[in-house]
């Protein structure tokens, strides 16, 4: 494969999923350690992606207060839109974080009267700019790459909660594998987010459908619904709904 091919191919991978690891590629592209380095050092100093031990951070998923780097924005205000016709006055909301959950507050009706709980500092700092929402941000360590709490204190306060929805922001969701990510203590907190809420419902790009990470958060049974900027009856979408899971 060559280079401009190799580089694509992380471009592609690091805009789905948000994050990559350097060990992934090299399986994935079946070159070295320092091949995959080379190559994200030269697309970093391009301005393509962050660097960081291990990886690569999508430009899009780092928080920024001004972000004009998202990942097919089309597709996420589509899910954002549709997202938020489940959300009613007084209902408790527990949110991820991630650029579609951004683009879910940023279409709220100003006067939904609604308690949002988030363990995401982008995610929290996005429903500062809501007029007449409550917002309960549940701090601890941050977990700088995904800029969001982790820790047993925030696992144990979540088992304190009892929400109506959480909306998850997915990297990988598969019929098979289901739920998948990268980081554990991401998983953890996610794991207990999904616990705490009466419905839990995936928002996920098509592009992430069917792939998977090294890590489950959860199977396909966990969760209650997915939302996709495609419509519902997209063959896409026919093996999760064979599955039990409602999509919209």
């Amino acid at each position: 494969m060559l280079k401009k091919e190799r580089q694509a191919y992380i471009i592609q991978q690091i805009n789905i999923h948000n994050k990559v690891l350097s060990s992934d590629l090299c399986t994935q592209l079946n070159v070295s350690e320092d091949t995959v380095r080379r190559d994200l050092q030269e697309l970093a100093e391009e301005g393509k992606l962050i660097k960081v031990h291990g990886g690569a951070l999508s430009k899009s998923f780092h928080f920024t207060l001004q972000n004009n780097n998202i990942y097919s924005l089309p597709e996420k205000k589509i899910i954002a839109h549709k997202a938020v016709r489940l959300i009613k006055d007084g209902m408790f909301i527990l949110l991820s974080g991630g650029t579609t959950i951004i683009e879910l507050i940023k279409a709220l009706p100003p006067d939904l009267n609604a308690t949002f709980i988030t363990v995401s500092l982008p995610t929290a700092l996005e429903l500062l700019n809501h007029p007449s929402s409550e917002i309960i941000f549940l701090g601890n360590k941050l977990l700088k790459n995904a800029q969001m709490a982790v820790g047993a204190d925030v696992v144990n306060r979540l088992s304190e909660i009892k929400a109506d929805l959480c909306f998850l922001g997915t990297n990988s969701i598969d019929v098979e594998n289901g739920i998948t990510d990268l980081e554990w203590e991401v998983i953890e907190v996610k794991r207990a987010m999904i616990r705490s809420a009466h419905k839990t419902i995936s928002l996920a790009i098509s592009e992430k459908l069917n792939s998977v990470q090294r890590l489950q958060i959860c199977p396909l049974s966990d969760i209650d619904m997915m939302i996709t900027e495609l419509e519902p009856s997209d063959e896409r979408l026919q093996g999760f709904k064979e599955k039990g899971l409602e999509v919209i």
